[in-house]
């Protein structure tokens, strides 16, 4: 019998002694012509581990690259595929790795936010991020260092990496506490270098890092955003914001004690976008005071000018004891919709989304134990995906038409996409197939005479790119496998149409809001840091 570590559990650290078996499984899964998981598990089956137990992906992946390492097996991009967990994760072109701040006041008194002492605001110490961040006590660095890791050993590619933090309002803490915090998340990146000695060299050498960060995300609050606040977030490195709007009608907001109103929405919109922010709304169905019916004209509003977010999440408003909420409910003033309402909600809502916005989540991932009563659906993306079906029904955003892990062959045309908000003409351009599937797109937004002033002098007279994105699975840098959408020049040819549409409309230099590891590639491209922008004059 092979000898192994105990593992009581615990993730097998030393692959080596498994060297051999996992060489001979490997050759028979090179050799099926038609590989499935069935077809896995046959294989596995024949070569226990440690005489009885079933090798799993994650330990499969690791000895492959093991042997990829001693010279024993030569690198196969099919191998990897068949080998790799969870491939979605990075399906849309970047590794996400998500942290939590730690617990800190959040000036919100919404009644539906759960209040846990042990977690920032609105988190429950039970959903998975929030376990993780836990686990290694809010720090920043082991965060981020342990799901690079994890992502690296179940297979997919780590050098494009979007930084997600999430927990509570962005903007309440202390900035001190920001600004290390990303250089923190940054040093864990520039694994190759020792801790920096300030954020400016951190982002520095993310620049050329093994693992460069391609986005970076925070949350926050309408009413926190000035622009005072948008020359701070540039300072930071963050390129996208994520907002919650939850509902697009003040007595609503007023019911559910939010704490602003929709014109502060509609507002931060405008200064975001004008200085280039990539834009999340959250939007939270069956809130206190809402119905199925008025939850549904309240989400065609989202398209209105004023608003026209490029991404969304909505998340259903689940009924959870340690929340004002429960006492509503407890008087009979409050009800949650139950599954049916909800999956035909949703399914109604995502027939109104243009193809320049896409729905990240529909599904905010909270335990069903913490759920007192309502839906639990865990799976109500799947079951709105049948609900459309059924009736015959269709989502255009982009996550339904991402060409995902598949091959892109045969012709892609370009399509340039107008819409009007308040503040600029965005122009959605994008590169699709001929049956429907989107392969990449570039925002470019023209600013308007009515654009707000965000005090961002470098973006003066400049059109602005706001997001250039490439999809198909995560593939390492100057990966170029025939048939992947990623590295076919796709980015670059987005990338000069933007410009010649500029031109076309009198704008004599382009700015994008690169995040600092993607500067390098505009940089051939001709552009400039110009402050925290990359720049070209037309």
């Amino acid at each position: 019998m092979i000898p192994t570590p105990p593992t009581s559990g615990r993730t097998i650290q030393d692959v080596a002694p498994y060297a051999d078996q996992v060489f001979n499984i490997l050759a028979e899964i090179q050799a099926l012509e038609d590989f499935d998981i069935e077809a896995l598990r046959a294989i596995l089956k024949k070569y226990p581990r440690d005489g009885n137990a079933i090798f799993s992906k994650n330990l499969l992946m690791r000895t492959y690259q093991h042997l990829v390492a001693q010279g024993r097996v030569q690198a196969d991009s099919q191998l990897e595929a068949r080998l790799r967990m969870k491939p979605v994760r990075t399906i849309s072109g970047v590794a996400p790795v998500t942290v939590l701040t730690k617990p800190y006041p959040c000036p919100g008194k919404c009644i539906f936010c759960p209040t846990d002492v042990r977690m920032p605001k609105s988190y429950l110490p039970d959903e998975p991020g929030a376990m993780r961040a836990e686990q290694h006590n809010f720090d920043p660095y082991a965060q981020t260092r342990s799901r690079i890791e994890t992502f690296a050993s179940n297979g997919h590619a780590t050098d494009k990496i979007e930084l997600l933090i999430l927990g509570g309002t962005w903007s309440s803490y202390r900035k001190d506490y920001q600004e290390w915090f990303i250089k923190r998340c940054l040093d864990a990146m520039n694994v190759e270098r020792p801790p920096a000695e300030t954020l400016a060299q951190a982002q520095q050498w993310n620049e050329t890092a093994r693992h460069r960060n391609v986005g970076l995300v925070i949350e926050t609050r309408p009413d926190h955003v000035t622009p005072k606040e948008l020359q701070w977030l540039r300072y930071l490195g963050v390129t996208k914001v994520q907002m919650g709007a939850q509902s697009l009608n003040d007595h609503i907001l007023e019911m559910n004690k939010r704490g602003h109103t929709v014109a502060e929405t509609v507002r931060a919109m405008g200064l975001l976008r004008t200085a280039g922010f990539k834009l999340v709304l959250h939007w939270m169905p069956n809130l206190h005071g809402a119905t199925p019916q008025s939850d549904l004209q309240d989400f065609a509003r989202l398209w209105e000018p004023g608003l026209c977010p490029d991404e969304i999440k909505i998340y259903p408003c689940s009924l959870l004891a340690n929340a004002e909420l429960y006492e509503y409910w407890q008087r009979g003033e409050y009800q949650p919709y139950d599954d049916p309402t909800l999956v035909s909600l949703v399914a109604h809502c995502k027939t109104l989304v243009p193809k320049y916005c896409r729905i990240n989540r529909v599904y905010r991932d909270i335990p069903a134990g913490n759920i007192v009563s309502g839906s639990t659906l865990s799976n109500l993306r799947q079951e709105v995906q049948r609900y459309l079906q059924a009736h015959q029904m269709q989502c255009q955003c982009i996550r339904c038409r991402e060409v995902r892990g598949e091959a892109v062959s045969g012709e892609l045309f370009l399509d340039d996409g107008v819409y009007v908000t308040l503040t600029s003409e965005e122009h959605y351009i994008s590169y699709n197939t001929t049956d429907g599937k989107m392969a990449g797109y570039i925002r470019l937004s023209l600013p308007s005479a009515h654009a707000p002033q965000t005090g961002i002098t470098e973006l003066s007279g400049a059109a602005l790119v706001r997001e250039l994105h490439v999809y198909g699975q995560a593939l390492a840098l100057g990966d170029t496998r025939e048939g992947r959408a990623q590295h076919r020049g796709l980015g670059q040819t987005l990338l000069a149409q933007a410009e010649e549409t500029a031109r076309q409309h009198g704008y004599p230099r382009l700015a994008v809001i690169a995040s600092v590891g993607t500067r390098s590639y505009y940089a051939r491209h001709g552009y400039q840091l110009v402050g925290t922008y990359m720049l070209k004059p037309l």
